[in-house]
């Protein structure tokens, strides 16, 4: 007995020490390669062939032994032309396929008939066309399918009914055609087929589901009543009426009284719900950024938006489309001067802020000019435009996700005793970091280019720890600015206050109003215990003016010796920006020079337009692998 076991438990570490030294096998790692490479997209993926796939490529799962890929995830991507062949079919041991969001043009594929083991197959929103596969029985295992708003044509294949393990089916928003096919399908749960050319009379096997999802074609839906719950008789019995058929029974007045009653209390309670879940919708994205519990498919239908698309720029890694994007849940961030900000965590892990923006004055043709031109900024001190999405109701940008935090958060956060101080040396950074970063958004477009926005909430670290810029561009496309508010009217120079139009000499006035935060810790807008309102610039100019210019500084930097002279240079350059007069305001590429000039080394004076030197090294982005749910998408 004993010698049984002794080989029992050398062979499951020998198992176990084979499954930890598995590799993947050469031929899928070779299968990826030419697929990409030889597939077109806009996109860069971070597939580097001397990278370990399963761990490090976008978008690829492998089997627990790592030795084959079993998911291929790469929505909105940027795929266009057909799919190339002999490269997807030979990934035999491929259970999931998402290629959603792309443009994917030609017929169906022919690859995927190789891939028996296919269990999910989303394909929806591309430019497919031709006739549907003639054979989907060869796919013994497929449980979802989502071939929707593409251009497939021709009838609806009877080989559906041999997969006996289908639970949805989406074939909404094509062009296919002719009578639906009585499908038998047991573990069928979804179906959508809305929104095609189809005609006839809908089969008895699909009469359970409902009328909405054969909406859009010409198919004629049998009435079939509502059977009565056991026991109550049909409004169509052939029985004589009894006796007291024209008089209530006194139970049966009491019965329908309080019927009546509970009818009321319901309604009352649905319609208190529905003030509630509008209030909460007013207010933001309740748990996600799907709005009203509608399905991002319904949404986007509805509002005749489908070809509006979640648009990724040059370079961007990331691999999710605007359905992820609206069924991640969501955090709020903060109410900012154009709209909500909000912290997506998609379903892998991976966050990014997303900003709401509300009243945008510019149709769709501007508002992508102007995040073109925003998005085409790569700099190491300016937070990186990833995506945006424009449709008729809604306005989004999309950003990476900084864990740090903002410089606001980290100048007025809680201060106790477990609070770190910010010290002297990263606000230097912050201010160099900053001012480099604005003066390449004045640089852009022709010079004419605005930030609009600058304040402490829009500041955030980069790796290197030196300041990074965002929300940019956005006045541009918005509305006139609301009236200022509480602390983001401190940010604003005087001009914009009385006119509410932003301009670079404003931008200069508004940094300046961050290095006298930088420099003081105190907010563009506070009160003083007495609930007196105090405006920074204003309180700064007295005090220096009474020549207690020691008075400005905050009391955390007093611990850093031998920094008194650089405080006060920087209160120099800091006056010098929020001057009353735009014209007397100083350039912000001259800003940077006077900042660098504070601290004569290295790590500080270097030119923005270099991209030698630590600080020019961009933020990596945080690593992503897209994930799909197990619902039709």
């Amino acid at each position: 007995m004993e010698g049984l076991c002794t080989i029992l438990l050398i062979s499951l570490v020998s198992l176990a020490l084979t499954q930890g030294n598995a590799v993947l096998d050469d031929g899928d790692k070779q299968a990826l390669l030419d697929f990409v490479n030889s597939f077109p997209h806009s996109r860069d993926l971070n597939w580097d062939v001397n990278s370990a796939v399963c761990k490090n490529w976008t978008g690829v799962t492998c089997s627990q032994d790592e030795s084959r890929v079993i998911f291929l995830r790469l929505p909105g991507v940027g795929f266009h032309g057909r799919i190339p062949a002999n490269t997807l079919s030979r990934l035999t041991a491929l259970q999931i396929l998402s290629l959603r969001s792309n443009g994917i043009t030609g017929p169906f594929p022919s690859d995927l008939y190789d891939l028996k083991n296919l269990t999910y197959l989303y394909l929806q929103f591309n430019k497919f066309s031709g006739p549907l596969p003639a054979n989907f029985s060869v796919w013994k295992n497929l449980t979802i399918v989502n071939l929707s708003n593409n251009g497939f044509n021709g009838s609806i294949p009877q080989d559906i009914s041999n997969l006996t393990l289908l639970s949805a089916l989406n074939l909404a928003n094509n062009s296919l055609s002719g009578v639906i096919p009585d499908l038998h399908l047991p573990s069928l749960q979804q179906l959508n087929l809305s929104n095609n050319n189809l005609t006839g009379i809908l089969p008895k096997s699909l009469k359970k589901f409902p009328k909405s999802v054969f909406s859009g074609n010409s198919i004629s839906l049998p009435f079939s009543p509502i059977p009565g719950p056991p026991g109550v008789l049909s409004f169509h019995q052939p029985n004589s009426k009894p006796k007291n058929a024209g008089r209530l029974s006194e139970s049966a007045l009491l019965g329908i009284i309080i019927a009546g009653c509970v009818l009321g209390v319901i309604g009352l309670a649905f319609l208190l719900l529905v003030w509630c879940l509008r209030r909460r919708g007013e207010d933001g994205f309740a748990g996600n950024l799907e709005k009203g519990g509608m399905s991002p498919e319904k949404a986007i239908s509805r509002s005749q938006d489908a070809s509006n698309r979640l648009v990724f720029f040059e370079g961007c890694s990331y691999a999710f489309d605007l359905e992820d994007l609206l069924r991640a849940s969501a955090e709020v961030l903060g109410k900012g001067t154009f709209g909500m900000a909000y912290k997506a965590i998609l379903e892998d892990g991976t966050s990014v802020v997303v900003k709401r923006l509300k009243e945008v004055s510019v149709g769709k043709r501007e508002f992508e000019q102007q995040m073109e031109v925003v998005g085409g900024i790569k700099h190491e001190n300016v937070v990186e435009l990833r995506a945006y999405y424009y449709s008729k109701d809604e306005k989004l940008t999309v950003y990476d996700y900084y864990s740090q935090g903002s410089v606001a958060a980290m100048l007025h956060g809680k201060r106790g005793e477990d609070r770190i101080p910010l010290s002297w040396e990263t606000r230097l950074k912050i201010a160099i970091g900053a001012a480099r970063g604005i003066a390449r958004i004045h640089a852009e477009n022709g010079g004419k280019l605005v930030h609009g926005n600058i304040k402490s909430s829009n500041i955030f670290l980069n790796p290197q720890q030196y300041g990074c810029i965002s929300d940019i561009g956005l006045s541009t496309i918005m509305g006139p600015l609301p009236p200022p508010l509480a602390r983001a009217s401190g940010y604003r120079a005087p001009e914009v206050t009385d006119t509410r139009k932003t301009s670079q000499p404003s931008d200069t006035y508004s940094f300046g109003v961050l290095l006298l935060e930088l420099l003081t810790a105190k907010s563009p807008v506070h009160t003083t215990g007495g609930d007196e309102v105090i405006h920074l610039v204003r309180w700064v100019h007295s005090v220096v003016r009474e020549e207690w210019t020691a008075e400005v500084f905050d009391l955390e930097l007093m611990r850093y010796p031998n920094i008194e002279e650089e405080m006060v240079e920087m209160l120099q350059i800091a006056m010098a920006c929020v001057v009353r007069t735009p014209d007397q305001r100083p350039k912000m590429v001259e800003v940077v020079k006077m900042i660098e000039n504070v601290r004569q080394t290295e790590a500080y004076n270097q030119p923005s337009s270099e991209a030698k030197s630590e600080s020019s090294t961009p933020p990596a982005p945080p690593q992503v692998f897209e994930t799909e749910t197990s619902i039709p998408q």
